[in-house]
């Protein structure tokens, strides 16, 4: 019998985090409905023991797939390879979800056709447990059985985060959709390249995914992005590639899907120059990746390039200036961003 759902565990030394990851699965009712594949990625701690103890007990629902390290997307890629559920989500082993939302979850999908599924999630403080809802609520539609939409539609309305998404994992396999590997920030390629074969969106109003915060070793925080600062770089690079041979080949029914693609890929690079800020400004081999970073992208794509003018001042002004004046723009952004020298 085909699952409904498979869920894609990246696993990394997450020895910490896995059993409640794990355990947030374990619903009498869906156990048969569900698989968890937990992609353990060279761990060097107990992650794939703990994993093994879950596949011996519930052996028909959990399984874990052993493999060199690769990075967060080859964890992706090998899911989307052994899935074998009728739709796909990725929850990182750090991560949880709301048990009680989740198996509400399960019951809409047994009736649901869509490509694509949004759902809200929380961001939970590690160090409080406060959480943060992140909702959709402008999906809703008023006196209507079910929120669907036409992904164009859609679109004008919200930018759904890697977390609340849930993907029909045919799209995914018959594409050949793949991340990139030994690589960090993965997110907005998951986000971004299934998107030109979505058209139909479907919104429930459940709080599924339970985003940890506040983790000392997430890529995600400055200190993170600094260490891999390359990989945010390569990833925005390839990104745009995918996004102009999209632009390129898509009718004129797809703009719609070109201009949020483009849209979301100029974000990106705003995350980028706020990445750059947080250096000294007297970081000399800082200045020449940034200025690197500016010409290789408008190589690239004049199109990212020129909406990335509207995502960041400091940018827009940079570049207006040709960077003269570097040391007094950037100290400008950084006191308007509220960052202090290091």
């Amino acid at each position: 019998m085909e699952k409904l759902l498979s869920i894609v565990i990246p696993s990394y030394n997450v020895e910490k985090y896995l059993e409640q990851t794990l355990e947030s699965f374990i619903e009498p009712d869906i156990l048969g409905d569900i698989e968890v594949l937990v992609v353990d990625d060279g761990s060097q701690d107990s992650t794939a023991e703990i994993g093994k103890r879950y596949e011996n007990q519930y052996p028909g629902t959990f399984r874990v797939i052993s493999k060199e390290n690769g990075g967060h997307g080859s964890t992706i890629n090998r899911g989307i390879k052994e899935c074998a559920g009728k739709y796909f989500k990725v929850v990182d082993g750090d991560d949880w979800v709301n048990t009680p939302d989740f198996k509400l979850l399960i019951e809409k999908l047994k009736t649901c056709d869509a490509d694509c599924i949004v759902t809200n999630y929380y961001e939970v403080d590690d160090r409080t447990g406060e959480k943060t809802p992140r909702e959709y609520s402008l999906l809703k539609k008023e006196r209507a059985e079910e929120n669907r939409w036409n992904f164009c539609d859609m679109a004008e309305r919200a930018q759904p985060a890697m977390h609340a998404l849930i993907f029909r994992s045919s799209i995914l396999k018959e594409h050949q959709i793949r991340m990139d590997e030994h690589s960090f920030y993965v997110d907005v390629e998951y986000v971004l390249y299934p998107l030109p074969y979505v058209e139909s969106v479907v919104y429930f109003d459940l709080y599924i995914y339970m985003y940890r915060l506040a983790l000392a070793t997430q890529s995600v925080s400055m200190q993170g992005f600094r260490k891999h600062i390359q990989n945010h770089i390569d990833v925005i690079m390839h990104l745009t590639e995918f996004a102009e041979k999209y632009r390129n080949t898509a009718s004129g029914d797809e703009q719609v899907k070109v201009d949020y693609i483009g849209k979301r890929i100029a974000r990106m690079v705003g995350d980028q120059i706020t990445i750059f800020m947080s250096y000294p400004v007297s970081d000399k081999e800082n200045k020449e990746k940034f200025l690197r970073f500016d010409q290789n992208l408008k190589e690239k794509s004049r199109w990212i390039y020129d909406l990335s003018s509207e995502e960041s001042g400091t940018l827009k002004l940079l570049r207006k200036m040709k960077f003269k004046g570097y040391g007094a723009i950037m100290e400008a952004g950084k006191k308007r961003n509220g960052m202090t020298e290091e």
